[in-house]
């Protein structure tokens, strides 16, 4: 560690010489310490001013949201991601009857609601994976539900549920506020492995690892505060299309039962139950004169 030169050295002088005539590689790098660490503040701060000055107004919510990319850029995400996210669930599913159902509810959805002004080019895919209960959007319009969650459904309302839910997360913006929010972690975790990295100290490089690590978990999922937005968006996008948006609290009763069994869905770890998720619900439907 750098020592300061107003320390006492009490080491006889000759000593003291024979220190400072060592080898430069064996010298306390104080000076590199020093800008490690200035650089650190330097990236800090670049990531908060870049978050902070990102503010928007969702213009279906009225939010103030974060969002560091472009509506167009949402979408070109979207499309990008959403083979490899279909291949690892099987890839879509081979029954074109279903795929179609699960097509002409989610374009109806679309349509017949505020979904409709959104300006994003939705599409809807069933995804062959009959084990994994899950459903999913991507940034853009991207909407999955996969065959294991979609064989539980019993009517055609309760996958409109489903699918106003995922379509909720697309017009507010949670997908493109993760990716901010993501920048904003990665702009700080890389100020941290910055300022304690030390070349010369392997320990540090655990140091940095577990700071990148913690990271990555911050944005991996949703909140509650997300999960119940999108729950009030999908009970206004199904009261608009004219189903009843009770078939949001049947599907949260079938996730509900399939909990139960020996493996929990995959739907509840994309997307936390937020606790009294179904009293929400119902207060959502009670007061449908809210819905944007």
């Amino acid at each position: 560690m750098y020592r300061s030169s107003t320390k006492r050295i009490s080491r006889p002088v000759r000593q003291n010489l024979t220190t400072r005539m060592l080898p430069r590689s064996t010298r306390p790098s104080g000076n590199s310490g020093c800008l490690r660490i200035g650089v650190a503040l330097a990236m800090a701060a670049f990531a908060i001013i870049s978050y902070m000055g990102s503010k928007t107004i969702n213009p279906t919510t009225g939010e103030e949201q974060y969002i560091t990319i472009s509506k167009d850029q949402e979408i070109a995400l979207g499309i990008q991601a959403a083979p490899e996210m279909a291949n690892m669930y099987g890839g879509l599913d081979l029954n074109q009857d279903y795929q179609e159902f699960v097509e002409d509810v989610g374009q109806f959805l679309v349509a017949s609601s505020v979904a409709g002004q959104s300006g994003y080019p939705f599409e809807f895919y069933l995804l062959a994976d009959d084990q994994t209960v899950n459903a999913f959007a991507l940034p853009g319009g991207q909407v999955f539900i996969t065959d294991a969650l979609f064989q539980q459904l019993e009517t055609e309302e309760q996958l409109a549920g489903v699918l106003g839910h995922e379509i909720g997360h697309v017009i507010a913006r949670h997908g493109a506020q993760r990716i901010a929010q993501q920048e904003l972690s990665q702009g700080l975790t890389g100020a941290v492995i910055m300022a304690t990295y030390d070349p010369d100290n392997p320990s540090s490089q655990r140091t940095a690892q577990v700071a990148l690590l913690i990271g990555n978990l911050v944005t991996m999922k949703y909140g509650r505060t997300d999960e119940l937005e999108s729950d009030w968006l999908g009970v206004c996008i199904l009261s608009e299309a004219g189903y009843d948006p009770a078939a949001m609290i049947e599907v949260m009763e079938i996730l509900d039962r399939a909990s139960a069994g020996a493996r929990v869905p995959e739907f509840f770890s994309t997307h936390p139950d937020p606790g009294n998720r179904i009293a929400e619900i119902q207060n959502a439907i009670d007061n449908l004169a809210n819905c944007p």
